[in-house]
């Protein structure tokens, strides 16, 4: 009988860091970490620095086109 070598372990855990599935769910805490921030921001007593806001949010809303365009990537195409 074989065993595996040790180095195949590690390809296979260097290959799930980068698999779009892993790089989604990167995304999607990013996105969710950048909703409580955004939502502190607003709540938060006192001046809201504006230009921050506006940063976070176009990062949110880029970070959500990036999973909507992985997400379609990753689906199975429905026969028509």
């Amino acid at each position: 009988m074989s065993q595996d070598s040790p180095g195949d372990d590690s390809k296979t855990a260097a290959y799930d860091l980068h698999s779009p599935q892993r790089q989604m769910i990167e995304w999607q805490i990013e996105h969710a970490d950048l909703n409580a921030l955004i939502d502190q921001a607003v709540s938060a007593p006192g001046p809201i620095d504006e230009l921050s806001l506006r940063r976070m949010k176009k990062r949110r809303l880029a970070l959500r086109d990036q999973i909507v365009k992985l997400h379609a990537q990753l689906s199975p195409k429905e026969p028509a």
